[in-house]
């Protein structure tokens, strides 16, 4: 019941408009812990985390290995295992299903998914994928990894971003490894604590639809924003705005 009624008061909040959040507000979770997705860095969260710090979040940056589930969620467990303090966990895209494991932390009290994807217990990136497919323009770098194309990751994976924006991503992709796609996930913390998701419409990386669905399934309070996969770059305030409000459930 305790649940219901959060999630409840965070969708009248998600309405209000945007927050403003002071130094001096402490009815707030203040440390933000973002994980990012496949082929991309830390970096791609520098937007997010800008305007985060500036209102007066304690933010860090988890840079996964990328060489497997389990990695990238022990990556994920030392950032947390630093925060002094509840923590809201949010990931991008594949960094999804590294906060639905890494989640069950009981430091961390609310998980947001931006643009990502969001596995059950038993279930995979790649399960998911499968039901809902999408066109892909990957390479194999070797017998193990991969990354997007480049002369497709425009149009793919940030067709709202510049094209020199784009260009310099698609040049500075890290090689993801294959096996964190098939890797079954052990737990799913957004069966025990508030959730909160955000749609990119224009994605062409992740169906639209399979977010949709699977937000409805774990009852997590979703937006819409018109915008390409890597909408933490291209909205970066409206994603924000989401952490806020995740950052104001109660614990």
């Amino acid at each position: 019941m305790k649940r219901t009624i959060t999630l409840l008061a965070a969708v009248a909040a998600m309405a209000s408009g945007p927050s403003t959040v002071s130094a001096k507000d402490t009815s707030h979770i203040e440390n933000v812990v973002l994980v990012h997705g496949a082929a991309v860095d830390g970096s791609s969260w520098r937007k997010v985390y800008d305007i985060l710090v500036r209102k007066h979040y304690t933010v860090s940056v988890v840079q996964l290995p990328l060489s497997g589930l389990d990695a990238d969620i022990a990556a994920t467990r030392a950032v947390i295992a630093r925060q002094n303090g509840p923590v809201v966990l949010v990931g991008h895209s594949y960094g999804g299903a590294v906060i639905t494991v890494a989640g069950d932390d009981p430091k961390v009290k609310s998980l947001v998914y931006v643009a990502a994807t969001q596995p059950d217990a038993g279930e995979s990136v790649g399960d998911l994928n499968a039901r809902w497919p999408r066109p892909s323009h990957v390479l194999m770098v070797d017998e193990t990894s991969l990354i997007v194309d480049p002369a497709m990751f425009k149009h793919d994976v940030a067709d709202d971003l510049s094209a020199d924006e784009a260009r310099y991503l698609a040049a500075s992709q890290r090689p993801t490894a294959v096996s964190g796609f098939s890797a079954k996930l052990p737990t799913a913390a957004w069966h025990a604590k508030p959730s909160f998701g955000i749609v990119a419409r224009n994605d062409r990386t992740l169906s639209p639809e399979m977010l949709r669905t699977l937000y409805r399934r774990s009852h997590t309070v979703a937006v819409e924003f018109p915008g390409s996969h890597l909408i933490q770059i291209s909205k970066p305030r409206e994603v924000a705005d989401v952490v806020v409000k995740a950052s104001k459930v109660d614990f």
